[in-house]
């Protein structure tokens, strides 16, 4: 009697030891997922309509595609994901896990996380249209102002909403961008020169930093004057990161002739007004949704060449752009069946760097 006891106590402690892995696994964890998400083209149709309406001004017709890519966002504070969705994405190449505080810092709300998500692809738009009419010679007057402040950041009590920015430390404030930048280029505190109310200041803000990010805490808008109207379509997508492809879809319909001869691309990247491309996140994911889209050609931002190379999916040629200058001359490259070994790849533009 006495094994058969043993034996009994054996499958009991399994059993105690199976739930309780099992509990464990369903806590919530601290991370979030980033996966591939929708892709729109921004040639094509959106459920609103045409992505990419003028009015105002000649366009031509297109073909082919220049389609842009989003990251879906697994798992949130209210919502967080378990240890065995952590897992499963683990398994997933196309998968990125992440900590919940990279994806939403904790003195934000989901809701204002979203809010300035929203403002950030309002932007882009704005920069886009601003960088494609540039390119095709048109003018743009451009009025840059802050749209919200974060409360405990470095400008709150001294910057207000509504305030319009001229230059920071002494550079014009063209775009969001180029206040970005300026802000990166000084050490110590940055100047804002401003109109509040029709009055000039000069004022000082000491930026936080964050990682690699030198923050000030607002959420700058562009305000834009356009010689005609560009309407761009794409609800319930925020963040920056489409601003390229919305400017090649602009000037692409802006220009006779299809620039893409019928090839299928897809690419990433933020957009400046005056055409320089930047970085995004979640580059890995974008790339395994353009292949699920059909693309056969992507862009990508020189900067983030080093999470591209060693990460292309099977049956696509990235081309690493700086400007947007660099993403035409790609397509058009591509589009002509000419020589694409000069153009930059992830590859030889890491090894030139």
């Amino acid at each position: 009697m006495r094994p058969r006891r043993v034996r009994r106590a054996g499958w009991v402690g399994l059993g105690i030891a199976a739930v309780a892995s099992l509990a464990l696994a369903l806590l919530p964890s601290p991370y979030v997922v980033e996966a591939p998400g929708p892709t729109f083209d921004t040639l094509g149709d959106t459920e609103a309509g045409p992505l990419i309406s003028i009015d105002g001004a000649e366009t031509y017709p297109t073909e082919g595609e220049l389609r842009l890519l989003t990251v879906s966002l697994l798992g949130n504070p209210q919502r967080p994901l378990t240890w065995v969705d952590v897992a499963e994405a683990y398994l997933d190449p196309s998968d990125s896990i992440i900590p919940m505080e990279a994806a939403f810092p904790p003195e934000l709300s989901v809701e204002e996380s979203n809010e300035a998500g929203r403002i950030e692809m309002q932007n882009s738009q704005s920069a886009a249209v601003a960088a494609a009419l540039l390119h095709e010679g048109l003018d743009v007057v451009s009025d840059v102002r802050v749209a919200g402040v974060i409360p405990g950041s470095p400008a709150e009590g001294v910057l207000q909403e509504g305030d319009r920015i001229l230059r920071v430390n002494g550079e014009q404030a063209f775009d969001v961008y180029s206040i970005r930048a300026s802000i990166a280029a000084v050490d110590g505190p940055t100047t804002f020169e401003i109109e509040r109310s029709g009055e000039p200041l000069t004022l000082e803000v000491t930026p936080a930093v964050e990682g690699e990010q030198k923050i000030v805490g607002i959420y700058p808008s562009n305000e834009f004057e356009f010689p005609f109207e560009v309407d761009i379509q794409l609800p319930n997508v925020g963040g920056p990161s489409a601003g390229m492809m919305f400017a090649l879809g602009i000037v692409d319909e802006l220009t006779p002739g299809a620039m893409t001869a019928g090839t299928r691309w897809a690419g990433t990247g933020t957009i400046a007004a005056l055409g320089d491309v930047g970085p995004i996140g979640g580059i890995v994911q974008k790339m395994h949704g353009a292949v699920d889209a059909g693309a056969s050609h992507f862009l990508a931002p020189v900067e983030n060449c080093a999470e591209v190379a060693g990460h292309v999916p099977d049956g696509l040629t990235v081309f690493a752009v700086d400007t947007l200058d660099d993403a035409i001359t790609a397509i058009e490259t591509v589009a002509m069946n000419a020589d694409t070994s000069a153009l930059p790849t992830c590859t030889s533009a890491a090894a030139g760097a």
